[in-house]
């Protein structure tokens, strides 16, 4: 299979509440650089002609809007906390635009909670009007998505899991506080790494800055994005205390990569 170029998209890069915070006066939340407003995370992953979605953030329809996002091919989920899946019922109007359902990925526990929170969308109601039209596909290790391998990375996340997902030299791990010896071993050779960084002090289910800095130095990354930030982060203050290849995500960064034949076929 010949290369193709892969875009990856920051579409939120804050923690769960956003930033600026309601009610917070902090220079943060008053700052009127761009890159310190953050609205909750979600990715995109495009190639091809495809947009693959990573999580229906919060904020998701103000993220499309904002990108002139029209097209969603596919939807992968790393875990069902309010902020990464509340934006669901925003992939209506891509059914409309497509004329067709909208696969979605995610492991079986996942799935399972997503159905149960969201019945409305995956009853036997016959209305289809209201509610997006979905179809769930369950990880249960890598797949291939429009023609390219995709590898899901299970992380830690409190007394929780999520997952993180590879593609290609990609790898993009939210919402994770350790990532265990297995899942190290699928990130071997990574060139980019996106990783959950959420301030500077320790917190007991995400990476602090100094944890995702050790984890991006231990899996060797050319290039280290820090994500799900809170409003604890200063763009440029606290840019000037990263090392070199690592830096700080926003809303709206765009990457440019290339994928090689990176089929399921291929990788055995």
């Amino acid at each position: 299979m010949s290369p193709v170029d892969l875009t990856f998209t920051i579409l939120g890069s804050g923690t769960s509440s956003g930033v600026p915070v309601p009610g917070c006066q902090c220079e943060v939340c008053r700052s009127h650089d761009p890159r310190n407003t953050r609205t909750r995370c979600s990715a995109l992953l495009s190639y091809g002609d495809k947009n693959v979605l990573i999580d229906t953030a919060t904020d998701l329809r103000q993220q499309v809007l904002r990108e002139k996002l029209a097209q969603i091919d596919a939807v992968l989920f790393t875990h069902t906390h309010a902020d990464h899946v509340n934006g669901i019922d925003d992939l209506r109007p891509f059914n409309s635009l497509s004329g067709e359902p909208l696969p979605i990925y995610g492991s079986p526990a996942c799935l399972g909670r997503l159905r149960r929170s969201f019945s409305y969308i995956f009853d036997d109601n016959p209305e289809p009007g209201y509610r997006p039209r979905l179809l769930p596909r369950e990880i249960h290790g890598p797949f291939e998505l429009f023609g390219h391998l995709v590898t899901p990375l299970p992380l830690r996340h409190g007394q929780g899991e999520s997952l993180g997902y590879r593609i290609g030299p990609l790898a993009y791990l939210t919402d994770c506080h350790n990532i265990p010896a297995a899942t190290e071993e699928l990130l071997a050779g990574i060139e980019v790494l996106i990783i959950d960084a959420l301030r500077f002090r320790p917190h007991g289910t995400h990476f602090n800055i100094p944890q995702a800095l050790a984890a991006a130095a231990r899996l060797g990354a050319r290039r280290t994005l820090l994500t799900h930030l809170s409003h604890d982060v200063e763009h440029i203050r606290d840019s000037a205390s990263l090392p070199a290849g690592t830096e700080f995500a926003y809303d709206g960064l765009r990457l440019n990569l290339v994928l090689s034949g990176s089929t399921l076929a291929s990788a055995h």
